[in-house]
């Protein structure tokens, strides 16, 4: 059992700002005065209804980020733009976890997306409510809420291996525990990668299985927790997922 300090969530979800941008979750209505923006929510875009204002916020995203760093095929750019959301996922919910003790209701429905910001990705909540924040609840806000439907519709739209996919999800909450260095967020991402669907994504000192296509892009290397130890010059025959 992990133990947290446990006080209110507040409406603004101040006590995450020190933590650094990929931490931070915007709340609509809250007391700074933010009023809805005209934005997608998680709900749209895994349920592929597209929006008033970006169409299809899933591809144009994936352009946005292909444009950006100049990628060579739209696959590599989905797989950078899903572990960028998994990481502001995963932040917000050990953030919270580690700083109040409560996880807010991160419903995709509730969760607000500008597919056309920069990184770390823009997130609005409609409203905070309070949920446990043990790691069975995060396990089905985040990877059974978000993640799961995120990865059934890259691995159709953008044919991205299962693998890659979930080996992006396991990176970047890895990352997020990185840096927080908090004992109990570590010790909820223990168990959050002992769920089926992380299990065995990383070894045991926490190098990744699979290779997110980081090394494809112009200028890119290997990450920190790579498989691959140098930029291979071909991508191996099921090496990325």
């Amino acid at each position: 059992m992990v133990l947290l300090l446990v006080v209110d969530l507040d409406p603004d979800l101040a006590a995450l700002r020190p933590l650094g941008a990929f931490f931070v979750l915007r709340t609509i209505g809250g007391p700074v005065g933010a009023s809805s923006p005209a934005l997608p929510t998680l709900a749209q875009v895994y349920e592929n209804q597209p929006s008033d204002v970006y169409g299809n916020a899933l591809t144009f995203r994936v352009r946005k980020v292909s444009g950006a760093l100049g990628a060579p095929e739209p696959r590599i750019a989905a797989s950078i733009a899903q572990l960028g959301l998994a990481a502001r996922l995963w932040s917000v919910a050990l953030g919270c976890a580690a700083r109040y003790g409560h996880l807010p209701d991160l419903d995709p429905h509730r969760l607000r997306w500008d597919p056309d910001a920069s990184a770390p990705d823009d997130l609005w909540l409609d409203a905070v409510a309070p949920l446990p924040a043990d790691a069975a609840t995060i396990a089905r806000v985040v990877l059974h809420g978000h993640l799961e439907p995120l990865t059934a519709m890259l691995r159709t739209d953008y044919r991205l291996a299962t693998g890659l996919l979930w080996g992006n999800a396991a990176s970047a909450l890895a990352g997020a525990v990185r840096q927080l260095g908090h004992h109990g967020a570590r010790a909820l991402a223990s168990e959050l990668l002992a769920h089926p669907l992380l299990a065995g994504t990383l070894d045991a000192v926490g190098r990744r299985r699979s290779c997110c296509l980081y090394y494809r892009l112009p200028g890119g290397g290997v990450c920190g927790d790579c498989c691959f130890t140098r930029a291979p010059r071909s991508s191996p025959r099921g090496a990325s997922g």
